[in-house]
């Protein structure tokens, strides 16, 4: 199949639309958030020294790993999973589904206390983020096409998770 030139350059004009917001900052002037304060603060070095670099990567500066070659996605073993990193609580094994979106999905939190959400126009819509309560981490999405009883789908990165078995 031939990609024709007019889309090749739609393709150039919205990744540049993209690009040009992220660095204006547009995203965040959309969302009208405040700084959020968390009971953990490191600085990025703190950081550095005590994750891995994929796990910076998600945690502290909101990456995603690719979907079906992570740790989790298929993982049917009983446990909690806590945040990768502060150790709290996120979600248990019980509440975990199969979405067939290659990350772990979860129907429900352990507790609403135990995340906060945030909105991300990093692809120029609105999507909402979720983050670690205690220490900000990064966490993945939630979005409202998940399972009864609640209807939504947390999708999680692994490498945001540590697990431990029941």
């Amino acid at each position: 199949m031939e990609v024709s030139r007019r889309t090749v350059m739609a393709m150039a004009v919205f990744m540049g639309v993209g690009a040009l917001g992220k660095a204006l900052g547009f995203g965040q002037a959309l969302a009208k958030e405040s700084p959020m304060k968390f009971e953990i603060e490191k600085t990025d070095q703190e950081w550095k020294k005590i994750l891995t670099p994929e796990q910076y990567a998600v945690l502290r500066k909101e990456g995603t790993e690719p979907p079906f070659k992570n740790e989790y996605h298929n993982s049917k073993a009983e446990g909690i999973y806590h945040c990768a990193g502060c150790d709290l609580p996120l979600f248990s094994s019980e509440k975990k589904f199969d979405s067939q979106t290659g990350w772990p999905s979860f129907w429900e939190p352990i507790s609403p206390k135990a995340i906060g959400t945030k909105t991300d126009w990093k692809l120029l819509y609105p999507r909402t983020e979720v983050h670690c309560s205690r220490c900000g981490g990064h966490q993945g999405h939630v979005f409202d096409d998940g399972p009864p009883p609640t209807g939504l789908r947390y999708c999680i990165n692994s490498a945001a998770l540590v697990f431990r078995a029941a």
